[in-house]
């Protein structure tokens, strides 16, 4: 029986795919803009996607074709970011296009449990003191005390603040409002600079690439790693080495479930269980 193929509605324009000759890339990143997914989650699926379907004919696409195609990458955790864009593109095409995918039931590669890298406080500090822009410095402190994503950093208005209850009003994953808390630190410098700043939108005056190659810059220049995940790294590290429990973390840095604040402070669980470590032959 011959497979009828679904219409797609993208913006104003109906779409009628054919079997062949389909730009799958083009459709999927389409699809992506409609649902709003960040300029960041938009570039990943590029990358990622670009490849594969070089590599890979997915209209005869069979499972070990797919399995084949990750095996080659040896990092676990490139792997695995891999398999999630894949896994994701053959989940639209079936759902838009009617088409089956080779990847139902087919199980995640698993992730090495990695120490992933985190800043000390004093490393932190270092990083304030290295610039002596007022912007630069306040970016780095609202990063550690709120434990934002770049794209939420990057859009705060002035009247996303709320100075009274240290909070301020982000637009999180999947386009969900919420609250992220900041501190005495970061406090101190926003108000420095946004005495010397009046914005027009966003507090900063700069887009996610003007942050990201600020970040680069004192990086380079100080040696310590200096970029938005280690900042959300150090902001759950250092809650719970304060004695935060990992839920309360979790709430607190907008993350949809405990696995990736347990990824993130396995350093601090081995070191605080390290204090009270006896050799047992010494």
């Amino acid at each position: 029986m011959k497979r009828r193929h679904r219409v797609i509605t993208l913006g104003a324009q109906p779409i009628r795919p054919t079997q062949t000759n389909i730009n799958y890339l083009g459709l999927f990143i389409q699809s992506r803009q409609v649902i709003e997914v960040s300029p960041g989650t938009l570039q990943f699926y590029k990358v990622k996607l670009s490849r594969f379907l070089t590599d890979v004919n997915v209209d005869t696409a069979k499972r070990q074709d797919v399995e084949s195609f990750l095996l080659q990458f040896t990092n676990p955790g490139n792997r695995h970011a891999y398999y999630r864009a894949i896994k994701t593109f053959f989940n639209w095409r079936e759902l838009s296009l009617d088409l089956p995918g080779p990847m139902k039931n087919m199980n995640a590669p698993k992730l090495g449990k990695l120490i992933l890298p985190r800043l000390t406080r004093e490393q932190v500090f270092i990083l304030i003191d290295f610039t002596d822009d007022a912007r630069n410095k306040a970016i780095i402190a609202v990063f550690t005390e709120s434990g934002l994503r770049l794209t939420e950093l990057t859009n705060i208005k002035p009247q996303d603040i709320d100075w009274q209850c240290h909070t301020i009003k982000v637009l999180g994953k999947g386009k969900k409002e919420r609250l992220a808390p900041f501190g005495k630190i970061a406090e101190g410098y926003l108000k420095l600079w946004l005495n010397q700043y009046q914005p027009d939108g966003s507090i900063w005056g700069l887009n996610q690439w003007g942050i990201i190659s600020m970040l680069r810059r004192i990086e380079e220049a100080t040696g310590i790693k200096c970029n938005p995940h280690v900042f959300r790294r150090t902001f759950a590290c250092l809650l719970r080495e304060a004695g935060v429990d990992v839920m309360t973390i979790k709430d607190l840095g907008g993350w949809e479930s405990l696995e990736m604040v347990q990824r993130y402070t396995r350093s601090v669980t081995f070191n605080s269980s390290l204090k009270f470590y006896k050799p047992p032959l010494s």
